[in-house]
């Protein structure tokens, strides 16, 4: 396993900080060690690279009395450090994201073996194939599930399906960003964290970088939503689930396993912001769409293409339709 832990000891006033910076990556490989001794797996061709971004005061946190009276007291002070995971080129991820909007009814699905595929999928499925857009409702059922609803969307959207299918993406966690509303003065978007394994999260955080639109952040309801500034630049949000609600089930059978899909895990919340003193800002045309998303501290595989917007091809549509209706009933007049 490497760790490589980003510590500049370049000048002095930064010592206490670099330190501070440096323990933290300590801790996380000792965490990480631990972990491998409690459930035996492997840690031989594990690669990490993680970066522990400066500390941000955020509110004092709050603990019990130690008289045992019902009440809190709060710390003296209380910093948040967020510690990004990344994966050397070669390396799998393990989370994926999805992308659909308001104003197109298919899903961009997570990529073709996005955290990974079995070696040999010759005679089973292509592992270069990109993916294919989903109806909304197959987001809920695992990817073996998928199969007939993905194809049968395709045939009423007149597409073409690849021979032989595209694998699936092989993701234990998977995150759907839906752009849900976008108007004059701001917009929102609906995040679904999806667990498709058997083992429980309990305390779960995600954060989004938003080159552009970041700034105008409002609001996070079914989750805290936190913002914080990566590299001097106000782009990324931090969530995580409310207090006592901050637990990321496991997949489970469905109602009757002889027949029903297996169901995920999931979690869900709505965000919104302002476009104020955000100028240019184009929501359907990307800036409405993370360029980076982790999922407890680890980057997740995005999507290349966005979702599409058909209004400007209905809209000549129906011109088209309605010139050439007048054409012919002028030359019926005649």
């Amino acid at each position: 396993m490497v760790l490589s832990c980003h510590h500049p000891w370049t000048q002095a006033s930064q010592l206490q900080l670099s330190r501070f910076r440096f323990i933290k990556c300590l801790q996380i490989s000792i965490a990480l060690r631990s972990h491998h001794h409690r459930t035996g797996r492997s840690m031989e061709h594990l690669t990490l690279i993680i970066n522990v971004d400066p500390p941000v005061r955020v509110s004092p946190s709050q603990f019990p009395d130690t008289s045992g009276l019902p009440v809190n007291k709060p710390a003296v002070a209380s910093w948040q450090v967020v510690c990004n995971i990344t994966h050397p080129k070669g390396v799998s991820p393990r989370c994926c994201v999805s992308f659909s909007a308001y104003y197109n009814d298919s899903v961009i699905p997570c990529n073709t073996c996005a955290c990974g595929c079995p070696s040999n999928t010759a005679l089973t499925c292509s592992a270069t194939a990109p993916a294919v857009l989903l109806p909304p409702q197959a987001l809920l059922v695992p990817y073996e599930n998928r199969t007939a609803m993905s194809v049968a969307w395709s045939a009423l959207k007149h597409r073409e399906v690849p021979n032989p299918f595209p694998c699936a993406d092989n993701c234990g966690v998977s995150i759907n960003w839906h752009l849900f509303t976008d108007y004059n003065r701001g917009w929102s978007a609906r995040i679904t964290v999806f667990n498709w394994q058997e083992t429980s999260f309990p305390d779960w955080f995600a954060a989004v970088q938003l080159d552009k639109a970041a700034a105008g952040f409002e609001a996070m309801y079914s989750f805290n939503g936190t913002m914080l500034e990566m590299d001097g630049v106000n782009n990324t949000i931090l969530m995580e689930g409310l207090p006592g609600l901050n637990y990321l089930v496991a997949e489970t059978d469905g109602a009757n396993p002889q027949k029903d899909p297996r169901v995920p895990g999931k979690q869900q919340t709505v965000i919104s912001f302002t476009k104020k003193n955000i100028p240019g800002v184009n929501i359907a045309a990307g800036d409405g769409f993370p360029t980076k998303v982790f999922f407890n501290g680890e980057e997740c595989s995005l999507p290349s293409i966005y979702p599409t917007s058909n209004s400007n091809g209905k809209g000549s549509a129906m011109i088209l339709s309605t010139l050439l209706a007048a054409l012919v009933l002028l030359l019926i007049q005649q």
